[in-house]
């Protein structure tokens, strides 16, 4: 009895120290926190989940797409980009992973980063028939402009984003002016967002470009019509993304791939904390859920992290270990 207790003692202890060790093993970690709002609020989960859950000590810098994946392919600084679009750098990623600098995670997306032209969920169900965009156009009368409701709007991307450039070509390619509608600029995304809310609150039809995962989805309930087409990156990198082709044709637009990105020396020294960053993600209809409250609230990212660590407990905990949920749980 006395070796079982002896061996039971002993077998606690280096768990313990096992554990000290993992957390010493796991140092200091640099996490990119994206400018806009779903990686910002990945960065702060992150951050906690690593700090209080294995012991890391985490500093957040400021990132975007391109120029953090240029820093941590030529520096390896910083250590992690917890929702890289990679889409947007697809070719020099697969040669720095294949060159051993960089490794991709898990797909913090799990459904992708999603566009697409949508339409408020309560015309969708008082209008079964309506399950394309070609569908939708068959309707003029449900998406009424705003400065002259006799004619019928399509809501187009932010000046100056590529979306703004594919959008006005399946308008042309779907022949959508002579059907009687009218492609609007929203100008910025706080104008695309007002004209969603504006439409919504006040039960009125509203067609136009919109991505996810957003705050105005979690808030408000749309759906998204597919284009009857596969998507052809032939004829989008050909045609459909680029400004003024003078003969587009109907496309889908791709689904991004969004993956947390980690450098090797990440890798090397947080060992036990890799097996989190390649479990860890989550769904769109999540992420817009947490956007939503962060918006209503007036929240930080970091305010938002916490409202999903407190909130949603049976998705993360799946992330980690026991032990871990346990001390993440304890620091909330």
């Amino acid at each position: 009895m006395k070796k079982l207790l002896a061996s039971t003692i002993l077998a606690a202890g280096l768990y313990a120290m096992a554990g000290s060790a993992q957390a010493a093993e796991c140092g200091e970690v640099s996490i990119a926190e994206m400018n806009w709002a779903s990686a910002g609020v990945a960065a702060h989960v992150d951050k906690f989940i690593l700090e209080n859950g294995y012991g890391c000590t985490v500093t957040l810098v400021t990132g975007d797409t391109m120029p953090t994946f240029t820093s941590m392919n030529e520096k390896a600084q910083p250590d992690m980009a917890p929702e890289l679009w990679v889409n947007a750098v697809r070719t020099p990623l697969d040669a720095a992973i294949k060159e051993g600098r960089l490794i991709e995670a898990a797909p913090l997306l799990s459904e992708g980063g999603v566009e697409g032209w949508w339409i408020p969920k309560f015309i969708a169900d008082a209008n079964p028939d309506i399950k394309t965009v070609q569908d939708a156009l068959k309707h003029p009368e449900l998406f009424p402009a705003p400065e002259d409701p006799s004619k019928a709007a399509i809501y187009n991307c932010p000046s100056g984003w590529n979306c703004q450039v594919s959008s006005a070509n399946l308008y042309k390619a779907l022949g959508a002016e002579k059907l009687g509608f009218e492609l609007i600029d929203t100008g910025s995304a706080a104008g695309l967002d007002g004209s969603i809310s504006n439409a919504v609150e006040k039960k009125a039809g509203w067609l136009g470009y919109y991505w996810a995962p957003t705050a105005i989805l979690g808030k408000y309930e749309m759906t998204r019509l597919s284009f009857g087409v596969e998507h052809s990156k032939a004829d989008w990198d050909a045609c459909t993304a680029v400004p003024d082709c003078p003969d587009p044709k109907v496309n889908s637009y791709p689904t991004s791939d969004v993956y947390t990105v980690v450098t090797k020396a990440f890798a090397e020294k947080a060992g036990v904390a890799m097996d989190y960053v390649k479990t860890r993600k989550w769904d769109n209809g999540t992420v817009n859920k947490v956007l939503a409250w962060m918006d209503e609230n007036q929240g930080t990212n970091e305010d938002a992290a916490k409202h999903f660590l407190e909130n949603y407990p049976d998705m993360w905990t799946k992330w980690v270990a026991p032990d871990v949920a346990e001390k993440v749980k304890a620091a909330l």
